[in-house]
């Protein structure tokens, strides 16, 4: 109603006689036709933004799976040694999981093109001349550079809101994976770990001189937990709504639009200060590679589980002592025995 009668005045003066702001500006809509569309179109265009952002993100993570293709480290499951994985297969996985999110939302675009503009104010176009109905979206298009089209049954889309819940779950889904991408890295960059390391970006504390905290990685997480709270938001406030009309969609408009704005900057930033700068900790990588939980892998083929696990028990998790062990309990030859442990089998599934 305000930019009715904003509109309206400057229309008065550019006129020279009175525009009414509801007989003549507000003629054949209602808010109910207009708001969702004027949503759906600042959605496409901030989802536009959004997919070119994580595009270069996923290209950013592959660029880095090339980078580290041959640096081994430690694969770990439950924050335990498990199997020899290289830096750039831990950073490919990363960008399979981003390039998800890429697609994804991508094509959710095409979920919010139909518009109910014309359907008045529960869809049945009352008070709205059919040639309105169609025209208006004509304009819209050449307007926006959006393929807007009538909605095949206006009054689903003034009653139902379960697009901007979709999107709103893909977004949630994209801030899963940026979530864990982050703490990913802030275990990795820590100590003991140290296998990468963080550009740094700011002093980390006022009485630990050298302390450098992952900052970067963390406001990420607050970005995703902040858009993971909105989805919710947005899910109770579309089921709140009553028969012919959700009187809730501003809250759902105002959740959607911040939670697309701030992953729109949150992935830039994210990308360009943390990803891209991101080093490789060689030396860091390879401090862990001696584990001798890997070596019992190593062992099934030959003597089993129950003996593996035997073995390694009576060995105190000393590899020397191990070793003597495999020469003494056990038929294996010294060839067999020096190829578990030159790991030569950490390269199996590469």
């Amino acid at each position: 109603m305000n930019v009715n009668e904003v509109v309206s005045h400057f229309a008065s003066e550019y006129a020279g006689y009175k525009i009414d702001p509801l007989d003549d500006v507000n003629l054949f809509q209602s808010t109910n036709d207009v708001y969702p569309t004027a949503l759906r179109i600042a959605s496409i265009q901030w989802i536009r933004k959004l997919s070119d952002e994580v595009s270069k993100l996923q290209e950013s993570l592959q660029k880095k799976e090339l980078e580290w293709d041959m640096i081994m480290k430690m694969g770990r499951t439950e924050l335990m040694d498990a199997q020899i994985i290289s830096l750039g297969q831990e950073f490919g996985a990363y960008a399979q999981a981003i390039a998800r999110d890429r697609w994804r939302i991508y094509k959710v675009e095409e979920r919010l093109r139909q518009i109910n503009l014309g359907g008045t104010a529960v869809g049945t176009g009352s008070t709205a001349s059919r040639k309105y109905s169609f025209r208006v979206i004509e304009f819209l298009r050449e307007d926006t550079g959006i393929g807007l089209s009538r909605a095949e049954y206006p009054m689903d889309l003034t009653q139902n809101n379960d697009v901007f819940v979709e999107v709103s779950g893909l977004l949630k889904a994209l801030s899963v994976n940026l979530m864990k991408i982050s703490n990913d890295l802030r275990i990795m960059n820590s100590n003991p770990f140290q296998e990468i390391k963080l550009k740094p970006l700011q002093k980390g504390s006022t009485i630990m001189p050298g302390k450098i905290n992952p900052v970067i990685p963390e406001m990420t997480i607050q970005v995703s937990l902040q858009v993971m709270a909105y989805d919710s938001s947005i899910s109770y406030a579309a089921a709140s709504g009553n028969l012919e009309l959700n009187a809730f969609l501003p809250l759902i408009a105002y959740n959607l639009l911040n939670s697309l704005e701030m992953l729109c900057n949150t992935v830039s930033i994210f990308r360009t200060k943390c990803i891209e700068p991101l080093q490789a900790c060689e030396e860091g990588c390879r401090s862990h590679l001696d584990s001798i939980v890997i070596y019992g892998t190593a062992l099934l083929p030959y003597i089993g589980y129950e003996k593996a696990s035997d073995l390694i028990k009576k060995s105190n998790y000393q590899k020397e002592r191990l070793k003597e062990l495999l020469k003494t309990d056990t038929e294996m030859t010294d060839t067999q025995i020096e190829s578990v442990f030159s790991l030569e089998h950490t390269s199996t599934y590469r």
